[in-house]
């Protein structure tokens, strides 16, 4: 078992979605230890990644630069990876985002980022057939410092900054750090305000940071309409 069921039965729906300035949630030990150490052995290589790197974005945001590895069944990753997947599948994490989320009404999508040196996140909020991701972050203290970044900053805009638009991150009127060394994961759900990102990374070469996200789709046929034609 990967998921800590005690864990995710902890967490309170009602004092989740009643975070502002959206529901976000960055808890430490969603996976048990044993689990989130096989796991991390267990990671795919880079080798098996799609460069990302320079790709254009609507209204003027920088490039998210990265590589990329989309989640399908026949994927080449270890059993281990193919059994949390099963996990993540399961009732018990669709009746945990549930009950966060308060519907069932979304279906799930998973992939891996690896993100070298110098390259960021730059502040957007997401596509609006995404009702939110789940990042679970594979970095630990073996293999990253925290002073080379990697966290997704949760930003605050008042509400001033459509979403149509490319603010900085320094325009912004809070910033709130997510935790990301060990076993930590992020949870959001997508508003019109949900601006996320994440800072330019400053770590040697041959470093990278490593998540894995449960994203988190809307399940009605419009939005599926919308997600297939990216509009």
């Amino acid at each position: 078992m990967f998921l800590d069921t005690a864990k995710l039965a902890a967490m309170d729906g009602e004092r989740f979605r009643a975070t502002r300035p959206y529901p976000w949630s960055n808890p430490s030990g969603l996976l048990t230890r044993e689990g989130f150490d096989t796991l991390i052995e267990q990671l795919p290589d880079v080798g098996q990644f799609k460069p990302v790197f320079g790709r254009s974005r609507k209204h003027g945001q920088q490039a998210h630069d990265r590589y990329a590895l989309e989640w399908h069944d026949d994927l080449p990753v270890s059993d281990a990876w193919k059994a949390f997947v099963r996990e993540l599948r399961g009732p018990e994490y669709r009746d945990f985002l549930a009950r966060l989320i308060g519907h069932d009404r979304f279906s799930l999508k998973f992939h891996f980022h690896y993100t070298p040196n110098g390259c960021s996140v730059s502040p957007h909020c997401d596509a609006v057939w995404k009702l939110g991701s789940h990042i679970f972050y594979l970095n630990t203290e073996a293999d990253w410092k925290p002073e080379w970044g990697g966290e997704t900053q949760v930003l605050d805009d008042k509400g001033r900054f459509s979403a149509r638009s490319a603010p900085a991150f320094e325009d912004f009127d809070e910033a709130m750090s997510s935790e990301s060394l060990g076993n930590r994961s992020l949870l959001f759900i997508r508003q019109g305000n949900s601006w996320h990102g994440v800072k330019p990374i400053d770590c040697p070469k041959g470093y990278l940071r490593k998540v894995f996200i449960v994203v988190i789709n809307r399940d009605t046929p419009w939005y599926r309409l919308r997600s297939r034609l990216k509009i």
